[in-house]
Formats: C-alpha cells, structure tokens, sequence
C-alpha cells in the first residue's frame, strides 16, 4: 500500500493542476470546453481516490478538512458522470480545491517535517 505521504502529495498536484487548468476561464467556459471540464473532473477524481486511500486515523487528526464529503464527491462523479452539477464542479474547483491544497500542505509539514 502506498504511504500516506505519497497520497497526500497527489492531492497537492491534483489541486495544482486543478488550479492550472482553470486559471483565466469562468464557470460558463468550464462548461462549455469539453478539454476543460474533463481534465477538472480527472484531477477531482484523482482527489477523491486519493483521499479514499488515506487511514482514518489520519483524516480523524484533521477534522477541518471535509474527507468525507470529498470521498462523496467522486463518487458522484465517477457513478453519476451525466448527473454532474457542474456549478459545483466549478465551484470545487475553484473554491474548495485551493482551500484543500493549503489544508494539505500543513498536513504534509506536520506529518512528514523532513
């Protein structure tokens, strides 16, 4: 199983990338550019499996972060990819994504210092 260091880390290039992809666009050009959209919703997934993957007794040391509603999120979205708000998409992706890159990293600093 891969350590939790390296999930962690693939939040932060997710959330990165995240940020990379959307960077100059609106909520109605994510919408509208399929390229865009799909690559977002990639990274999201990438976010939410990622978390999946990380022992409990790490996400219960940080409570702030919303694990669980992230772990939801990519269900959502990888078992009801036609049902997708993509106001939320927007939303997480602009929102919430750079708020859980910055909860990452003081996680990563706090939990791997070297």
């Amino acid at each position: 199983m891969r350590r939790e260091r390296l999930f962690l880390q693939d939040i932060l290039a997710a959330a990165d990338a995240i940020v990379e992809f959307t960077q100059g666009q609106s909520a109605e050009s994510l919408i509208g550019n399929r390229l865009v959209r799909s690559a977002v919703v990639h990274q999201l997934t990438i976010i939410g499996e990622a978390v999946a993957h990380l022992p409990p007794d790490l996400r219960e040391r940080y409570p702030q972060v919303p694990w669980a509603d992230i772990k939801a999120f990519r269900n959502l979205i990888v078992h009801h990819y036609f049902g997708i708000d993509w106001e939320e998409v927007w939303l997480s992706a602009t929102v919430r994504a750079p708020v859980l890159r910055s909860q990452v990293a003081e996680i990563l600093r706090a939990e791997f210092p070297e």
